[in-house]
């Protein structure tokens, strides 16, 4: 009984190769071109080139390796078994089995941002570029402010969330003047505390710093939280 499975064996990929590669890692985690861009921290046009089959400096490979988490960033330079079909749609598997899509869109104003965090119970937070460290520090206010008013904004009065509001869409305009955008959407989630108690449905609000211009419409994001 022989076994059909096949595994390619290590050897150093071509230029077209490469992008076949890329490309197809950046799909199974349903990135844009601009998004591993940015994870990568290069730009859009070296991605696109890359995919097309015109090449990649080691450099750049280097940076794609650290993008999908390659546990040897000099993986992409060495030789590499390209995976199979089936060992590629067995990672789409796991990744869709670990990882949910959710529906996103860009946060314009604060009343927007505020009340996206009024309708949900818990929080997540993250940078989805790199940021410059005045960025970094733009960012981390704006989710110590949100953080805060998420425990608390049953107490503020309509009045006092109209400050509020204004006070987000100055922290917004800070971000986009240094080049990024907030995008956020909400999750609906079941919560169970322990085994006897019902499952509880809940919302949780996801908020996410890009680079503007590559704002997506959706993400991947795990299929577990963790509160606290």
């Amino acid at each position: 009984m022989s076994n059909t499975t096949h595994h390619a064996e290590p050897r150093l990929l071509t230029d077209a190769e490469i992008g076949r590669l890329i490309k197809l890692l950046r799909e199974i985690r349903q990135w844009s071109q601009e998004q591993l861009a940015d994870i990568a921290k290069i730009h859009v046009r070296t991605v696109q080139r890359v995919e097309n089959g015109k090449g990649a400096s080691s450099v750049t490979r280097r940076a794609l390796a650290v993008a999908f988490d390659f546990e040897d960033i000099d993986a992409l330079n060495k030789p590499f078994a390209i995976p199979t079909q089936a060992q590629a749609e067995e990672q789409k598997r796991k990744f869709e089995q670990e990882n949910i899509t959710l529906k996103v869109e860009t946060l314009c104003d604060g009343r927007q941002l505020g009340r996206l965090v009024e309708g949900a119970m818990g929080l997540q937070m993250t940078e989805a570029a790199e940021l410059s460290a005045q960025a970094a520090a733009s960012f981390a206010q704006l989710t110590d402010y949100l953080t805060d008013y998420a425990d608390c904004h049953e107490l503020y009065s309509a009045t006092d969330k109209l400050t509020f509001y204004e006070e987000l869409s100055n922290m917004l305009t800070e971000l986009s003047e240094q080049g990024f955008s907030v995008v956020g959407g909400l999750r609906n989630m079941a919560l169970k505390s322990t085994q006897d108690q019902p499952e509880m449905p809940i919302k949780v609000a996801y908020l996410a710093a890009f680079a503007k211009g590559s704002e997506p419409k959706q993400f991947a994001v795990s299929r577990h939280v963790r509160f606290g």
